[in-house]
């Protein structure tokens, strides 16, 4: 059963993370919006946890920022959790990233499939972003506890139907361990004092 198992499943249907395969994305983390959203403290600090441990482990980052003029740039404590770290920070008016021309040809152009999500408002821009990457043929992984809406029903609707529709929502540290894949490795010695 296990080998019949084995040649029914291919590499582009493995579910678990891999680090070559993967990149964070991190949505609208904005001044004037964040400190509305439900929980915000427990959403930022667990983005910016995802955000110093993919620096880490070597995921490409990109940072989007919805109209800035009106919602205030990226807030700092995401700023500094990238600070020594490559990543690109692009602007939209566009609720889904991938109806941008420049961060859907960013996320695209990686050749990462695997996207994770963090970020604001997750039944609007996280919702709409992963529901397009899943029409582009990637896999989104939105993290549960680093996304937030301003009222907890629309983030829990919006969870539920992504679930539905095929998006991988997943934690934190859940998606750290699998991308760390074992313990006793200097990467794993460097990151686990993130998830402490």
């Amino acid at each position: 059963m296990a080998q019949r198992w084995a040649s029914m499943v291919t590499d582009d249907e493995l579910m678990l993370l891999d680090r070559t395969r993967a990149q964070l994305v991190v949505v609208d983390i904005q001044e004037k919006m964040l400190p509305h959203v439900a929980e915000h403290e427990q959403v930022l600090a667990r983005a910016a946890c995802m955000i110093r441990a993919a620096l880490e482990i070597g995921l490409p980052i990109t940072v989007s920022e919805q109209y800035v003029r009106g919602l205030g740039p990226t807030v700092p404590a995401v700023l500094e959790a990238l600070q020594g770290g490559p990543f690109q920070r692009l602007e939209k008016v566009s609720f889904s990233l991938m109806r941008d021309a420049g961060l859907r040809e960013r996320i695209l152009g990686l050749q990462r499939p695997q996207v994770l999500l963090v970020g604001i408002e997750t039944h609007v821009c996280v919702l709409q972003t992963a529901l397009d990457l899943l029409g582009a043929g990637q896999r989104p992984y939105v993290l549960a506890d680093a996304v937030g809406s301003r009222r907890p029903i629309d983030r829990q609707t919006a969870l539920d139907r992504l679930r539905a529709e095929g998006a991988a929502v997943t934690t934190v540290e859940s998606a750290i361990f699998e991308l760390l894949e074992v313990a006793g490795t200097e990467l794993f010695k460097r990151v686990l004092p993130l998830v402490r």
